[in-house]
């Protein structure tokens, strides 16, 4: 069988079935593997390097990946180390408000009262919904197909459907936050950003994601030894054990069909006969592109897309203490900024700027010293917009905010520096429109709307990756790619 795209979805896809005894060749159009789970080296003014995860930086629910390494019969720790993460992020408000997020729900708990004199057992009691949410809904609404009749007739199921009413499907994640901490705007703030997780607005997105925190301060966050790339690295290695054949450099450019169903895939270098094939690539260019004769689902290709991302990867000639390898520092007004992305399609005067400091982690990262910054922005998907003139105007706002958080101005520190824009995401990953997540979830049916992890109509073929079910983010990558591997051998 063939796999299209070596993002980390289409890695863990190919390792589970090779490791099933499928012989599988995975087909990438870049030189090497990990899609947006790319790493790449700047150099500095005086020749110094510095090392950058080019893509996702949180890493939650490890065990996802641990299963792999698992199902093949081997120590994950041969493949992949990682240390839980405490604090999780430090925070800086608008009005000059500091924050770190413990780990553990009590002493995050503690410190939101001390800082932000919200009462602790509200942030505990927050948080313990989320986990009893989550729980409740996990096993149905992210570790199975939800386009298969048979995933309706579980005991998980049963049990998710009976948290239904629970968990605020008809109201928005805005609107629980704000009934559960209304009292202090800050820390509704901070719970309304874990939209951003799937690239949704907080103001639109059912309030069933505010489970989202549990992952954090229930379940713990992580960062892997050397990167986010080691991820990458250890499914790379694992899956070429198991006999997987990587042809990089060779982008596919169709999916070959014949009497209603897959047959293999077209090349520059040639075709290939398959009898099962799995896409990694974005849902849409895989049917524009790569299907180009067959009937698309226009419905489901045509649902609004997630957010992108604007990014400045910078050398830092500097060390700053109070920054931790996660740090947010929010705007004043995060509705403003949420409708400048979703509602006008673009970018706002006053953003909230995410920094991403692996040097904090892997010293090495960056000569002794520096830091390396990876500075992210939530922007609209490309859509046409001039993204020179938005790239320009967010940077000064990115300084402006960072320097005034930090009581030092940032850009005469700068000494490397490399941008991505949502067209160049969309260029590299073969993302529509550089959308990080695929369709955003800023509707209470978007769960059930996604494209399921096969195509109905075509035999044969499937889906993985963050633009189909269950969503995007390294966690439900992998679980997509675990729903994919159970669909072929079931």
């Amino acid at each position: 069988m063939a796999v299209i795209g070596a993002g980390v979805a289409g890695l863990a896809a190919a390792a589970r079935l090779a490791v099933a005894g499928h012989p599988v060749t995975v087909f990438e159009a870049s030189a090497s593997f990990g899609g947006k789970m790319q790493q790449f080296d700047l150099t500095g003014e005086a020749g110094d390097t510095y090392r950058f995860d080019a893509g996702p930086s949180l890493f939650t629910l490890p065990q996802l990946a641990d299963d792999v390494f698992r199902l093949a019969g081997r120590d994950p720790q041969h493949y992949l180390r990682y240390e839980r993460l405490d604090p999780i992020t430090n925070y800086f408000f608008a009005d000059g408000t500091r924050l770190s997020a413990w780990a553990d729900a009590d002493h995050f708990a503690r410190e939101v009262e001390a800082r932000l004199g919200a009462p602790a057992a509200d942030v505990t009691g927050f948080l313990a919904r989320s986990g009893r949410a989550y729980e409740a809904t996990a096993g149905t609404f992210l570790h199975k197909s939800l386009h298969r009749a048979g995933t309706y007739f579980s005991a998980d199921t049963l049990r998710a459907v009976a948290a239904l009413p629970s968990l605020g499907l008809t109201g928005t994640m805005h609107a629980r936050h704000e009934k559960a901490f209304g009292q202090d705007p800050r820390l509704v703030q901070l719970f309304d950003r874990y939209a951003t997780y799937n690239g949704s607005d907080p103001y639109q997105a059912p309030a069933t994601l505010s489970l989202i925190p549990h992952l954090e301060h229930g379940l713990g966050a992580y960062y892997p030894e050397g990167g986010i790339y080691a991820i990458a690295q250890g499914l790379h290695r694992l899956a070429e054990e198991f006999g997987v054949q990587f042809r990089f450099d060779e982008p596919v450019e169709e999916i070959l069909t014949a009497g209603g169903r897959v047959t293999g895939l077209r090349t520059a270098h040639g075709s290939y006969a398959f009898d099962l094939v799995v896409s990694n690539m974005d849902v849409v260019p895989t049917y524009r592109r790569l299907l180009p004769h067959q009937k698309a689902p226009e419905r489901t290709l045509a649902q609004p897309r997630s957010s992108s991302a604007l990014i400045f990867y910078w050398g830092v000639a500097q060390e700053f203490p109070e920054l931790d390898l996660h740090n947010i520092f929010f705007s004043a007004d995060y509705k403003a900024e949420f409708d400048a992305i979703f509602q006008q399609q673009t970018v706002a005067d006053d953003v909230t700027v995410y920094v991403n400091i692996s040097s904090k982690k892997t010293p090495t990262d960056a000569p002794s010293g520096h830091e390396n910054w990876f500075v992210m922005v939530n922007v609209p998907h490309d859509q046409g917009q001039d993204w020179a003139d938005l790239t320009q105007k967010t940077r000064r706002a990115v300084l402006r905010r960072l320097s005034q958080a930090l009581g030092q101005d940032v850009e005469p520190l700068i000494k490397a520096e490399r941008v991505w824009t949502p067209p160049g995401i969309a260029h590299d990953t073969s993302s529509f429109g550089g959308a990080l997540y695929g369709a955003s979830s800023n509707n209470a049916l978007a769960a059930f709307l996604r494209h399921p992890n096969f195509a109905g109509r075509l035999p044969g073929l499937y889906f993985c990756g963050g633009s189909v079910h269950p969503g995007g983010g390294i966690p439900l990558c992998l679980l997509s790619a675990k729903i994919v591997a159970e669909l072929i051998d079931s």
